[in-house]
């Protein structure tokens, strides 16, 4: 039998870079349908300006690294990294936000660092933290979900707050922003109210915030079909879930008033995001079968910490990072025994 290539492996890989990365892009399809129907047209537009900013930084970072432009183009990782971060950012925020955010995850934390596979971090989480640490006022101003707001905003009228910054007629940022269920949780907690007076908010739903609910669920489905077609591994949404929902029972049933329940950690905030999508990331992230598990617990560990008593309300995003640093010695202690090698008998 003749094979293809000289020398092993004569086996064709199943996914490609550019394969896995359009099975990316469509399980998070439904989910940003999702966030556009309930958190506006600010999105779609946000989600066009980042990726033609991340195809032309590629591109330029590329042509400067003496690289095939086209080639690494075309593997789509650039669209990922910034629909992941647009899905982090509020709708409405500026189009000059979106531009720095993305140029950065690009510039900066992938192609600065050897581009794609050299990578130590998550390209997009990099880019959102540079963001919230820089301009905390703009990644607060999130728009209420449809059934709560109180003004609609059409497609043009998003489109200029994201190209001008300036609200249309008299309108303020408080009458189309709110909280967030994370935001309002601590903010509460931290004025001494119990969780039932916070949650006799319209903002909370059954388990988490309305439409941030729906938006977990859709991005599960997303998640649960990238594990179908082993874009990913089922280990790092596992152990991410799974050490959030157990980190949280265990303050939930010590004291339900102050702490609030595991559904509302899981369907609340970018968890659910975070677990299949950002934390899976094939470069930063742990790449053997315990490591991953080790790799995502870490994550939903730190992830409620920073919940819990940070100063941020949600912390995915610093815990995806904190972790990146720790894969590689994660790996180096959890790779498996090589087939055949056993210990030697003195």
């Amino acid at each position: 039998m003749r094979f293809k290539t000289v020398t092993s492996p004569h086996s064709i890989p199943s996914h490609d870079v550019a394969g896995i990365m359009r099975q990316v892009l469509y399980a998070l399809v439904p989910g940003t349908l999702a966030a556009i129907w309930y958190f506006g047209w600010g999105i779609l537009i946000n989600l066009i300006i980042a990726v033609a900013v991340a195809v032309a930084a590629e591109a330029a970072m590329l042509a400067v690294r003496g690289r095939p432009v086209r080639m690494y183009v075309s593997d789509l990782s650039a669209v990922v990294t910034a629909w992941l971060l647009v899905l982090c950012l509020p709708p409405l925020v500026p189009w000059w936000l979106t531009l720095v955010g993305v140029a950065f995850a690009i510039v900066v934390a992938k192609h600065l660092y050897g581009g794609l596979g050299y990578n130590p971090f998550n390209p997009a989480m990099v880019g959102y933290v540079v963001l919230l640490v820089s301009f905390p006022t703009y990644m607060t101003q999130w728009r209420p979900p449809e059934m709560l707001a109180d003004t609609e905003l059409g497609l043009w009228q998003s489109l200029q707050i994201v190209l001008t910054g300036e609200l249309p007629g008299t309108m303020g940022w408080d009458a189309i922003t709110m909280a967030t269920p994370l935001d309002r949780v601590k903010t509460g907690l931290g004025m001494n109210q119990t969780l039932s007076e916070i949650r006799a908010s319209p903002l909370f739903g059954d388990f988490g915030g309305r439409g941030w609910e729906w938006l977990g669920n859709w991005f599960f489905l997303g998640g649960l079909w990238l594990i179908y077609q082993r874009v990913i591994a089922w280990q790092i949404p596992v152990a991410v879930l799974g050490s959030l929902i157990a980190t949280a029972t265990v303050f939930f049933l010590a004291n339900p008033d102050s702490y609030p329940s595991p559904a509302f950690h899981v369907f609340s905030g970018g968890a659910i995001l975070g677990a299949f999508f950002v934390a899976t990331d094939p470069i930063s992230a742990s790449t053997t079968p315990m490591g991953r598990l080790i790799y995502g617990a870490g994550i939903g560990v730190i992830t409620y910490v920073i919940r819990a008593w940070g100063g941020y309300p949600d912390g995915v995003a610093f815990a995806v990072l904190l972790m990146n640093m720790a894969a590689p010695l994660i790996d180096q202690y959890t790779q498996p025994r090589v087939f055949g090698q056993g210990h030697r008998r003195s």
